[in-house]
């Protein structure tokens, strides 16, 4: 094989390897939205659904990993080729956590399925898997554009998604303070908006990867956080305080 045809091969690698990570990332945002629509409508039936598909996520996981396996063995890339590969390795890692979380919400979302006086609560979470959702989205089109400062955008954003499970934490916490009969729900609903809450670190996790790919080094400075749940404390009386 002449060198040109070696080329092409290779481009033709990295663009099978792009493909299979953006076509696994746009499932596991489909899955994501999915289950916060059957958490919404309390449907166990489509809740299952994101569950058995969580199979593919996975599949795709392992496709990745044996492709960028074989490009490291047989190409034996350099300097940005290399990190193109192995970022792609890491952004199948994190998209996969994130089908974990939405498979987990689905199945505290067929828990719930008979239980009453949900709708608000999901819809709150709903608020927040929806910033979460535009998080990954925005994330997948940096990716596919090779777009540093998308990605530097969505790092900011995860302040956001901190500040709204901060909120739901408290908010679920006082509810099974001010009812003891609500504690099981509440338990899960904080399970849910917890889930929720990691998807985006994840998000955040993928454009730091996408970072480092284009520019050779991660982005400077701290992480913006601002998730202070560990430090709230409710009394018996409903109030809440913060540590």
């Amino acid at each position: 094989m002449n060198e040109r045809h070696i080329v092409s091969a290779y481009d033709e690698d990295l663009r099978q390897l792009e493909t299979l990570v953006s076509e696994m990332g746009g499932l596991v945002e489909s899955q994501l939205a999915t289950a916060l629509d059957a958490l919404v409508q309390l449907d166990p039936d489509t809740a299952k659904d994101v569950i058995q598909r969580d199979k593919i996520v996975d599949d795709y996981e392992t496709r990745i990993d044996k492709h960028t396996t074989e490009m490291l063995v047989l190409r034996q890339p350099m300097a940005q080729d290399l990190r193109v590969i192995l970022v792609a390795l890491k952004l199948a890692s994190n998209l996969e956590r994130m089908g974990d979380y939405a498979k987990n919400i689905s199945k505290r979302t067929v828990t719930l399925s008979g239980t009453t006086n949900v709708t608000s609560a999901a819809q709150s979470i709903k608020s927040m898997g929806d910033k979460v959702l535009e998080m990954i989205k925005e994330v997948l089109d940096a990716y596919a554009r090779r777009d540093g400062e998308l990605a530097s955008t969505v790092i900011l954003k995860d302040e956001d998604v901190d500040r709204m499970h901060t909120n739901l934490f408290r908010e679920f916490l006082e509810m099974m303070t001010a009812d003891p009969q609500h504690i099981s729900l509440g338990t899960h609903l904080i399970f849910i908006a917890k889930d929720v809450e990691r998807v985006g670190d994840h998000a955040t996790n993928v454009a730091e990867k996408i970072h480092y790919m284009l520019e050779g080094s991660m982005p400077e400075g701290d992480r913006p956080k601002d998730d202070r749940s560990s430090g709230i404390l409710v009394d018996a009386a409903g109030g809440d305080t913060q540590s």
